[in-house]
């Protein structure tokens, strides 16, 4: 979304009997690797369930760019056709990736090898956030850059002529930084090493498998150890992309707080470094069953059911945290219901997400009559253990997943929640409000 655009509120109101399966869309993180290993494969790579939200949408936009051929069927198969490793060419214009901190970072990673310049752009909320994490670690192979202060967008790199593999242990947990080092290393000679203290989510350990790289992954006192064999020849692959559990986490909580309710959702991803949210509900009272279980496109997957539940507050431990980052904001929707006080710890990531998310949910749950209180790595939520006030207008910050937090929140509070501008979430679940209302929730 355009910062210039105009606002699209969005109000939300008391729900019951919320029934019926929701379709979510596919995972998101898996899209966007999809596209940029097809791209960087020899042959077509054929994609279907690929999530055709804006942020991915971006990604294909950027493939395209740097010389993938990428199209759409009539059906929704996608298709690329990859110029293998290290065949991307120099770009014609700058590479816009909207809001996506994903999307960018991995592009950057991939191209950071290449020996050509790279002009990176995005909508107001990308470009206030801090990029230094990935521009260090890309340095090591010989990567240039230069932007604004702090590493913020606008930015450009220029890609090492002459690239080195190189050993780096990940200062903070972060599955983007991960995935940019490896991807840098796929056109890097010799053995690119990542050491991170704490897993992170393995989908782009899972591709290059699938796409036919050579990865050793072992666990040391150091943490875990992944040793990726640079400049292969990667082959091209058809990927099933699960559903995305992230998304799924808005119905999924919906459910939970309104009463009477049932919902389904079919093949939703367990990647066990993507399940903290699920496992934390199930902590909380919640009843959430998971049936079918198998794998796709070398994704766990499993069809889950979750009915209304009276939930309590508990402590997420900090080792947990990288597991659910992105879904916090809508734990706290949930701790808000509870009885007594949720504790997340080891929540510092969500301070440079597409917002300060532990800011922005503290703002509008207060506004709401949720009591709440942080430090720089921990958010409380005391919750009523029944009714929520609501009746506040909050703000969005151009953040999908604090527009779709708030919405959630006015399906059980006593008044109605407005969300001041609901179009970020485009970014990541365009059909968010259709899916909603077929359930049954009051959406305006």
């Amino acid at each position: 979304m355009s910062a210039s655009a105009a606002p699209v509120p969005l109000t939300t109101r008391r729900s019951r009997n919320l029934r019926g399966t929701a379709d979510i869309p596919g995972d998101k993180s898996v899209s966007h690797r999809a596209l940029i290993f097809g791209a960087m494969a020899v042959g077509e790579t054929v994609i279907t369930g690929l999530l055709e939200g804006e942020d991915v949408l971006d990604t294909a936009k950027a493939m395209r760019a740097l010389g993938a051929t990428v199209t759409r069927d009539d059906d929704g198969t996608w298709r690329v056709q990859g110029v293998g490793t290290g065949g991307f060419a120099e770009p014609d214009s700058v590479i816009d990736c909207g809001n996506s901190g994903t999307g960018c970072r991995l592009i950057m990673g991939a191209v950071a090898t290449h020996p050509f310049t790279t002009t990176f752009t995005g909508d107001a909320s990308l470009c206030s956030r801090p990029m230094g994490r990935i521009l260090d670690p890309l340095a090591l192979f010989g990567t240039r850059s230069a932007g604004r202060s702090g590493g913020r967008l606008p930015l450009t790199l220029i890609g090492a002529s002459d690239p080195v593999p190189v050993t780096y242990t990940l200062p903070v947990a972060s599955a983007q930084v991960k995935s940019a080092v490896l991807l840098a290393g796929l056109n890097a000679p010799g053995i690119t090493t990542v050491i991170e203290p704490e897993a992170t989510r393995d989908h782009t350990e899972r591709m290059l498998r699938g796409f036919g790289a050579t990865l050793e992954i072992e666990d040391s006192a150091e943490g875990r150890i992944i040793r990726l064999h640079g400049q292969p020849e990667l082959n091209p692959c058809s990927v099933a992309v699960p559903r995305d559990p992230s998304s799924a986490a808005f119905p999924v909580v919906a459910a939970l707080l309104t009463e009477g309710s049932e919902i389904q959702i079919p093949g939703v991803s367990r990647n066990p470094t993507r399940d903290g949210l699920y496992r934390t509900l199930m902590e909380m009272g919640g009843d959430l069953s998971f049936t079918n279980e198998r794998e796709e496109g070398g994704e766990p997957v499993a069809d889950l059911t979750v009915r209304h539940s009276a939930l309590r507050g508990v402590t997420v431990p900090p080792e947990r945290a990288a597991s659910m980052i992105d879904e916090f904001p809508i734990l706290s929707v949930a701790a808000a219901f509870a009885t007594g006080d949720t504790v997340m710890q080891g929540v510092g990531e969500l301070r440079v997400k597409e917002s300060d998310r532990i800011a922005a949910m503290e703002v509008g749950l207060q506004a709401n009559g949720v009591k709440t209180a942080s430090t720089p790595d921990r958010m409380t939520v005391t919750g009523s253990g029944g009714g929520v006030p609501g009746g506040a207008t909050v703000a969005t910050h151009l953040d999908h997943r604090i527009a779709m937090s708030f919405a959630v929140l006015g399906l059980a509070t006593d008044a109605p929640v407005t969300v001041e501008d609901a179009s970020p979430i485009a970014t990541s679940f365009p059909d968010f409000q259709r899916l909603m209302r077929d359930l049954g929730a009051e959406i305006a």
